[in-house]
């Protein structure tokens, strides 16, 4: 016998080889397409399929069930392998991305400002300041907690504020 006898014409391939592909090429195809989402790394995955066949050729389970399961198994395998180089490529080809990281320094010399100023003030215009944008407390409760009318609370609060802003103590 010759190698011509064990080959297809023109393709090279065993007579086996290619009617299992003419079977089975279109269930895998959607199998794997169904898998990757990506038509030609799936044609891809099934030309490897059929390869795995051919290279193992007498160890292929016998029956038309059997073989297909074998051949969606290994396709399966194959694509499986193939996403993860995929990610593991994607991952290291990807650019780092530069991001601004916050400069604290404004910050932090925001808060010592806010010190310096809050110190300038009494101790009362520093307790309403404290009751109402630190604790969140309406001017009728700072009233009642202080234990002072609600006008006083507005009179210190508005010198408090005016203060800040001036830089300077009112009269």
């Amino acid at each position: 016998m010759t190698t011509a006898d064990h080959t297809c014409a023109g393709t090279g391939r065993p007579p086996a080889l290619d009617q299992l592909m003419s079977e089975h090429t279109g269930p895998l195809l959607t199998f794997v397409q169904t898998l990757v989402a990506d038509h030609h790394l799936a044609e891809d995955i099934v030309q490897e399929t059929f390869l795995q066949a051919w290279q193992h050729g007498r160890r292929l389970p016998l029956g038309p069930v059997p073989i297909r399961d074998w051949l969606m198994g290994v396709a399966r395998d194959l694509a499986v392998t193939s996403l993860k180089e995929v990610a593991v490529a994607r991952e290291t080809t990807e650019p780092e991305i530069d991001v601004a990281q916050p400069d604290h320094a404004d910050a932090a010399v925001a808060t010592a400002e806010a010190i310096t100023l809050l110190r300038r003030l009494s101790d009362e215009h520093r307790a309403v300041l404290l009751h109402t944008y630190l604790a969140g407390r309406t001017t009728y409760q700072t009233a009642r907690v202080l234990g002072v009318p609600v006008r006083t609370v507005r009179s210190r609060h508005h010198d408090a504020l005016s203060t800040l802003r001036t830089g300077s103590p009112q009269p």
